[in-house]
């Protein structure tokens, strides 16, 4: 194994070989291809990284805002220049489809063009005379040393999720890409590099666990950005906030749509089977669960229909659906679909069974439909992350949101309905942080921030946009007096009071 190329370190500038004697295959899910190698970086490794984060903020927060937004005017640049290129190595390893692998990078470049304004979202407040003589003003400051933690299902949007605008906010990042799929975040790396990120400001470690927790752990890390699965992010959460640090974590969710029966029934059963089956599910805003209401019950076999339509094949081909990330997730996927039928739903469409031509031994599974989905199943109870869609019924709006609201998840919600009414009581009365309006995944744009809620969630503010501005700095108000000759001959004041 020793000629496969090994995914390096970057620390302080330079990308260096891990001494590491723990290495990781990194797989191509739809051939069983192994690309490369990955370390797990040793405790060394990671206390070099954040030390020389730390040793770059000296001067990094010091770096004029519009030389920092520039850095990020460049890297916008090379992305968009290197667009097909990074499609094709995030499709390599981690599965999607090169068209979805495109659309990965853009929602990514997206929160770079708004690191760009950083200059405008940035600011803080000024009141003058606010007691006699006296002005207070307030300043958005760097912490110091950040980390970000990231998940396989995003390898390039979630890493520029963070590290853009922490570091344009003058903050140095220590990176700990997921080790199933590192290579295009190495990529983008390398451009952040070309653009003008200096030595120490950027950092990047691979690993598992052990690298989790010393990013938890060190002292020297301030706060802490994760996106993935609910009981790592539990763990994060709970570690790094008890060593004082910020944290923010994206989790697991179950993300239900309402459909109604005035609904346009071609554009919501489109809607319903992209958000359901695209990326083969493994998206934390996938829509997994469809509550169809009174006579949308009976489109039941248009969307089974619709479904079967949908090609199923290696990411590079450009099908509809491409491969699971790993033999292990497959194997996970299958095991929920059979307990499905064991508890009781009605497998309306079973993916389990597909083959693809010349990829025997890819991680496909295609669409799957069960209908009669109740909570406590575990198809319903589990977040899936897989190509599988849930069905269930209501007979009325209030009921389909008293299912939604039941459900501990918050991630995000839809509903599809021609009834401004109905989709104004739908957006009040729903307790999920992130609603649609006949738009089946919504993710907000970087104008504004991505607000998951309740158990899909830790931590009061969320990445990217206004909120993670404020994630990334500290408030410090300063209150001012200057003194004239006739004030310094005043009397000694012992109150609180400003006059």
């Amino acid at each position: 194994m020793s000629h496969l190329p090994t995914v390096k370190l970057l620390i302080n500038g330079e990308f260096v070989e891990s001494t590491t004697s723990e290495w990781r295959d990194v797989i191509n899910p739809a051939t069983q291809q192994v690309l490369a190698r990955v370390p797990m970086a040793t405790a060394a490794e990671v206390a070099a990284a954040v030390a020389a984060g730390k040793a770059a903020f000296k001067s990094w927060k010091k770096t004029p805002i519009g030389t920092r937004a520039r850095i990020f005017l460049k890297l916008q640049q090379l992305i968009r220049e290197h667009m097909k290129e990074l499609a094709a190595i995030l499709t390599a390893e981690q599965g999607k489809t090169l068209a979805d692998a495109e659309g990965d990078v853009f929602r990514g470049l997206e929160v770079v063009e708004h690191a760009a304004n950083i200059g405008s979202l940035q600011l803080g407040d000024y009141a003058e005379n606010v007691a006699g003589g006296v002005d207070t003003y307030s300043v958005m400051q760097p912490l110091g040393v950040c980390a970000g933690i990231t998940p396989f299902n995003f390898p390039a949007m979630i890493p520029l999720w963070m590290f853009p605008m922490a570091i344009a906010t003058g903050n140095t990042f220590v990176l700990k890409p997921s080790e199933q799929d590192p290579m295009v975040t190495m990529r983008l790396v390398e451009l952040a590099l070309e653009a003008g990120v200096p030595p120490g400001v950027l950092n990047v470690v691979h690993g598992g666990p052990d690298v989790v927790n010393a990013i938890c752990d060190h002292p020297d890390i301030k706060a802490i950005s994760f996106v993935g699965s609910s009981k790592v992010g539990t763990h994060v959460y709970n570690r790094a906030s008890l060593n004082g640090k910020r944290v923010q974590c994206m989790m697991g969710a179950k993300n239900h749509a309402i459909v109604l029966p005035d609904a346009n029934k071609e554009q919501a059963l489109n809607q319903l089977t992209g958000a359901a089956f695209g990326a083969a599910g493994q998206r934390c805003m996938a829509l997994t669960v469809a509550v169809l209401v009174g006579d949308a019950q009976q489109w039941i076999p248009d969307l089974v229909a619709k479904a079967r339509t949908l090609q199923v094949g290696p990411g590079n081909t450009n099908p509809d659906i491409g491969p699971l990330i790993s033999c292990a997730a497959k194997d996970r996927v299958a095991t929920l679909i059979a307990k499905g039928v064991e508890q009781g739903a009605t497998l309306e469409l079973d993916g389990r069974s597909v083959s693809v031509a010349g990829f025997e031994h890819g991680n496909f599974v295609g669409p799957t439909i069960f209908s009669g989905v109740k909570p406590g199943m575990a198809i319903y109870d589990q977040e899936i992350f897989g190509p599988v869609l849930c069905l269930m019924a209501a007979d009325s709006l209030d009921e389909a949101i008293d299912i939604i609201n039941a459900n501990p998840n918050g991630n995000g919600t839809a509903i599809f309905t021609q009834s401004g009414a109905a989709a104004r009581h739908f957006q009040e009365e729903i307790d999920v942080g992130q609603v649609g309006i006949n738009v089946p995944i919504p993710v907000p744009v970087p104008l504004f921030s991505f607000t998951g809620s309740r158990a899909s969630k830790l931590g009061d503010l969320g990445p990217y946009g206004k909120q993670v501005v404020l994630f990334y700095t500290q408030t410090k108000t300063v209150t001012s007096r200057w003194f004239d000759d006739d004030a310094s001959r005043g009397k000694v004041h012992t109150t609180i009071a400003l006059k």
